[in-house]
């Protein structure tokens, strides 16, 4: 079985962290975010996963390459020479992706965590004997998305409502496809949106079914949802494994911890807190709802909340950081520093505090 994941673009809702990685190859919790997706894929048989990217594939082939071997599942790149939407990549992947098997491939979205129940997708597409699955998620406030509308007992899709004014159903695409090869003899070679163009035909001719998602959705392409998805995210391992979760009288809530950090004494830490590899937290400080990523550092008595700390970045003595500050790669924060919502190019010495949320360029 294959899948597709749409890595797309240049990740500008993440930076300053996709000026140093591609958007894919940003840590979250405590590891890519690919990964999680491309584990998931492989847990249910997937044996060949092709990125679709516009955007330094080399980079994410280089990265990708040690995984390849370590999960044993093939990984290639399909290069756009042009930004070609959500359904274009489709198209340009088709020889990749078309083996002759008949068997449909899964596309995802590489911005979205969740618990992927992949395996009851397929049993679901399978079921409904259609030719494609969507997964959608229920959302609190349907008027900032587009919504599905869907028969409730059988999961048929009838239409899309773009942004609805009035109630019309509080169910929304998830960023998760089944699909059958059919689906790719729809799609031309050139910018289409699948959400737009191809889902609505498809569901026009009555193919097209939708899951409700179990379990928890987000789509994290941006700090605040990050930080959000982490939470939710945190949740879940409590549910399912919770011996992966830090322990202790220092820990608050779920926070978790690479096993080569090195932690303080009279820490207090989450909750909703990871702290990637090499990273140190020295004695007394307060970390809650943040992410700490590879070989950060946070030096005593600091106390860092609603914040992402890039890799190798320092923050110093008796700083205070947070409000959605995010640190991009070796950034130096000065001993006494406040930030409040500070967004960090690369490479920066912060000797000033940051009073009001702005870039530093």
């Amino acid at each position: 079985m294959k899948a597709l994941i749409l890595v797309g673009g240049f990740g500008t809702r993440l930076r300053p962290l996709t000026l140093s990685v591609p958007k894919p190859l940003v840590e979250f919790a405590n590891k890519p975010m690919i990964l999680h997706q491309i584990e998931a894929l492989k847990a249910i048989g997937v044996t060949e996963v092709v990125l679709a990217v516009n955007y330094q594939p080399e980079v994410m082939l280089n990265f990708l390459t040690d995984f390849e071997a370590k999960l044993g599942i093939k990984i290639t790149c399909s290069q756009e020479t042009e930004p070609l939407g959500t359904a274009g990549p489709l198209a340009l992947a088709r020889d990749k992706l078309v083996d002759g098997s008949g068997e449909p491939f899964f596309v995802l979205n590489s911005d979205v965590i969740s618990e992927y129940p992949l395996k009851e997708m397929i049993e679901f597409h399978k079921a409904h004997g259609g030719e494609a699955s969507i997964m959608v998620t229920k959302v609190e406030e349907p008027s900032k998305y587009g919504v599905v509308v869907m028969e409730e007992t059988t999961g048929k899709v009838e239409r899309f409502v773009e942004k609805p004014k009035i109630f019309v159903g509080n169910k929304i695409n998830a960023g998760i496809y089944l699909l059958n090869p059919s689906v790719l003899d729809m799609i031309q070679l050139r910018p289409t949106s699948i959400e737009k163009e191809v889902f609505p035909k498809i569901a026009a001719e009555q193919n097209l079914y939708a899951m409700v998602l179990p379990g928890f959705w987000m789509d994290i392409g941006q700090p605040r949802d990050y930080i959000k998805g982490l939470s939710l995210y945190l949740d879940s391992i409590r549910n399912k494994s919770p011996s992966k979760l830090a322990s202790g009288s220092h820990i608050v809530g779920n926070v978790l911890i690479d096993e080569s950090a090195i932690i303080g004494d009279g820490c207090l830490i989450g909750p909703d807190v990871a702290i990637g590899p090499g990273c140190i937290v020295e004695s007394g400080v307060r970390l809650s709802r943040c992410t700490l990523m590879t070989e950060a550092r946070v030096k005593m008595h600091s106390c860092i909340s609603s914040s992402i700390i890039g890799w190798h970045s320092t923050v110093g003595q008796w700083a205070r950081v947070e409000n959605m500050t995010i640190l991009g790669e070796d950034v130096h924060v000065c001993d006494e520093i406040y930030s409040n919502g500070g967004v960090v190019l690369p490479h920066k010495e912060i000797k000033c505090s940051i009073l009001h949320p702005e870039i530093v360029m």
